[in-house]
């Protein structure tokens, strides 16, 4: 039940402020929210990440959709019983569904969060992307500590 509710208020976060964006910037707009750090952007992205694979809608819906199956239907394979996975499955799920969402509506996902790092400029994103990449570092972190910690050797006495 968690990870449904988790699920279902990503999607609808993700879906809100995306439909907030569309209904009061125009494509291209931004406005400075802390000059020279943090904007409010509204950017059409029909590519994945770093618009990667740009103009291969149907091939990330297919791709998104997938996704999506695996995680429900192998989800016990590789995550554990415990707390915290659950609410990673939520975020991947919510994050995962309000992308998809946007591809399947428009052809293309709504980004509107835009950082610059001095000089760096990191590529706009949006909740979705937010609740998948942590979810994925979240799970990352924690099996490299689990496997850490069956490694670890008991000291000699």
């Amino acid at each position: 039940m968690l990870v449904l509710l988790l699920g279902l208020t990503i999607l609808f976060l993700d879906q809100l402020t995306k439909q907030a964006i569309r209904a009061n910037f125009v494509c291209g707009e931004s406005h400075p929210v802390v000059d020279g750090f943090f904007n409010l952007v509204y950017v059409r992205n029909d590519g994945a990440a770093w618009n990667i694979l740009s103009g291969h809608g149907i091939i990330l819906i297919l791709i998104s959709f997938s996704v999506l199956v695996l995680l429900v239907v192998y989800r016990r394979s590789f995550l554990q019983e415990q707390f915290l996975h659950k609410i990673l499955l939520g975020l991947m799920i919510g994050g995962i569904a309000g992308n998809l969402i946007d591809r399947i509506r428009f052809g293309w996902v709504t980004d509107f969060l835009d950082f610059q790092f001095g000089s760096y400029h990191y590529p706009s994103f949006n909740i979705a992307d937010s609740a998948i990449c942590i979810a994925v570092g979240l799970y990352v972190i924690t099996n490299v500590i689990n496997e850490k910690a069956k490694n670890k050797t008991p000291e000699s006495e």
